[in-house]
C-alpha cells in the first residue's frame, strides 16, 4: 500500500553499538521501494554495505541510497561497546523523529533497538523502554506495545515489569484500556472493521476456577464480559492453548497478561520477522522485535528481516490513516 502524502519514514538510528546500523543498512539494499531516512551519525553507516547520502532535511530522503539526517551522537562506533557519551544522542534522536512525524515531515517511526542501561548509565534514561518514553513525548498518550507477524498479533498487558510485581499492577483499569486501545489500533491501523480479542487468562489454566488463583473469577472475567459487546473480547483463556494455528484462527489479536506470556509465542512463531508496534500515539511507531545483539555486531551476522517487516508494516499503516 503506497503512502498518500509521500512523507518518507523516520528511522532512529538506536543504540550504535548494536546491530542497528548493520540490519538500517541492508534494509535499504534490499527494500528499494519504500523511502527513508536514518537519523544518525553518518559515520556510524560508513562500510556497512550502503551507498550513503547526507540530508539536510526529510524531504530530501529518497529511495535510492541510505539517506542519513545528521544528528549529534558524537565518536566512534565501536561494535559491541556502548559509549556513555552517545547516549544523550541517541535518546534526542528519538525525540527529534517523534517531532517530524508529528509534524507531517516524516509518515511514521521506526526505531532501531536501543539498549536500556546504556541509556541509563550515559544519561540517566528514567523509562523502562521505548513505548513507555514515546508515550511520555506523545504528552502521557495511553498506549500498548503490539508485537506482529503474518500469523498473530499478541499484546501484553503489563509490559517491562518484573514477575513478581504482575499481579498487583495488572488492575481492571490496566486491562480494560489495554483492550480499548488495542481495539481502536486494529481498527485504524490494520483496517479490521470488527476485531476478535481473544484474552489469556492470569494464572495456569486461567485459574481453574479459582484453584490456581483467583483473579480470574473475581474480575477477570466480568470485565471482559462486560466490554465484549463493544470490543469483540472474549476470554479468559488459558495461556497454554491459544497459540496453537487452530486457535489463533479465531482471533485478529491476544491480549497476554505479562510480558513473556505474549512474547514467547511470537518469537516462536516467526523469531525473523516480528515487528513491534506502539498502538494509541498519534504517530506510527514501528521496530524490529529484537534487541541491540552487541554479542553479534560488527560481525555481519545481523539479519534485516524484522527491521524490513518493520518498514513495510509503517509505510501501510501510514498509508491507512491517509485513507481515514
Amino acid at each position: 500500500m503506497a503512502d498518500p502524502t509521500g512523507a518518507p519514514i523516520a528511522v532512529t538510528c538506536g543504540e550504535p553499538a548494536g546491530i542497528g546500523p548493520e540490519v538500517i543498512a541492508r534494509a535499504r539494499a534490499l527494500l528499494p521501494d519504500i523511502p527513508f531516512f536514518v537519523i544518525g551519525n553518518p559515520d556510524h553507516f560508513t562500510g556497512l554495505g550502503a551507498e550513503i547520502t547526507v540530508i539536510s532535511s526529510p524531504d530530501a530522503a529518497s529511495a535510492g541510497t541510505l539517506c542519513v539526517l545528521p544528528h549529534d551522537i558524537p565518536g566512534a562506533r565501536t561494535p559491541g561497546v556502548p559509549d556513555p557519551q552517545q547516549a544523550a544522542g541517541v535518546i534526542s534522536a528519538i525525540a527529534r523523529a517523534v517531532d517530524l512525524a508529528t509534524s507531517g515531515a516524516a509518515s511514521a517511526v521506526c526505531t532501531a533497538p536501543i539498549h536500556k542501561k546504556a541509556l541509563k548509565d550515559g544519561a540517566d534514561f528514567p523509562h523502562p523502554g521505548h513505548t513507555e518514553y514515546l508515550a511520555a513525548l506523545a504528552g502521557g498518550a495511553e498506549v500498548v506495545m503490539m508485537l506482529a507477524c503474518p500469523d498473530l498479533r499478541v499484546v501484553p498487558a503489563t509490559i517491562h515489569i518484573a514477575l513478581d510485581r504482575v499481579a498487583s499492577e495488572l488492575t481492571p483499569v490496566t486491562l480494560e484500556t489495554c483492550l480499548r486501545v488495542t481495539h481502536a489500533g486494529l481498527r485504524r491501523d490494520f483496517a479490521i472493521a470488527a476485531p476478535r480479542i481473544a484474552v489469556a487468562g492470569l494464572n495456569p489454566h486461567a485459574g481453574e476456577g479459582g484453584t490456581m488463583g483467583r483473579q480470574e473469577v473475581d474480575w477477570i472475567a466480568d470485565l471482559v464480559t462486560r466490554l465484549s459487546p463493544e470490543l469483540g473480547c472474549y476470554g479468559p483463556l488459558p495461556a497454554d492453548t491459544m497459540f496453537h494455528a487452530g486457535a489463533r484462527a479465531q482471533y485478529d489479536a491476544a491480549v497476554a497478561m505479562y510480558h513473556d506470556q505474549a512474547l514467547i509465542p511470537i518469537k516462536t512463531i516467526d523469531f525473523a520477522g516480528g515487528v513491534n508496534v506502539t498502538l494509541g500515539l498519534p504517530f506510527i511507531r514501528t521496530s524490529p522485535d529484537h534487541g541491540t545483539a552487541f554479542d553479534i555486531a560488527g560481525k555481519g551476522m545481523a539479519d534485516p528481516t524484522s527491521m524490513i517487516a518493520a518498514l513495510r508494516m509503517a509505510w501501510d499503516m501510514s498509508g491507512r490513516r491517509q485513507s481515514l
